[in-house]
């Protein structure tokens, strides 16, 4: 079974910047989109970030302008740039991957706080 790994949450001044990774342990056959919720206390998660196999990338109106989505495709990786950071963008990051075959993967979730 696969497991996603994420790293690079934490506690950052607004303004700042942060950079999410996640990558894939084990093994998911064939990823056909990658992707980045966030959720906070008392709320659904939410999808900030997702970015297909083919490159074509779609955002959070929230987030659009300060967060960047990227992968590599050979290192299974998907990571969010997350600049110009607010207050608002706290909440608990999940990565999200899903293969051509319809399963899911989420990892375990990190922390980002964003101290105004």
């Amino acid at each position: 079974q696969a497991q996603l790994v994420e790293s690079g949450g934490g506690l950052v001044q607004s303004g700042g910047s942060l950079r999410l990774s996640c990558a894939v342990s084990g093994s998911i056959f064939s990823i056909n989109n990658r992707a980045w919720y966030r959720q906070v206390p008392g709320k659904e998660r939410e999808l900030v970030a997702r970015i297909y196999n083919s490159g074509s990338t779609t955002y959070a109106d929230s987030v659009k302008g300060r967060f960047t989505i990227s992968r590599d495709n050979a290192k299974r990786t998907v990571d969010l740039q997350l600049n110009s950071l607010k207050p608002e963008d706290t909440g608990v990051y999940y990565c999200y991957m899903q293969s051509v075959l319809g399963n899911t993967y989420w990892g375990q979730g990190t922390q980002v706080t964003v101290s105004s």
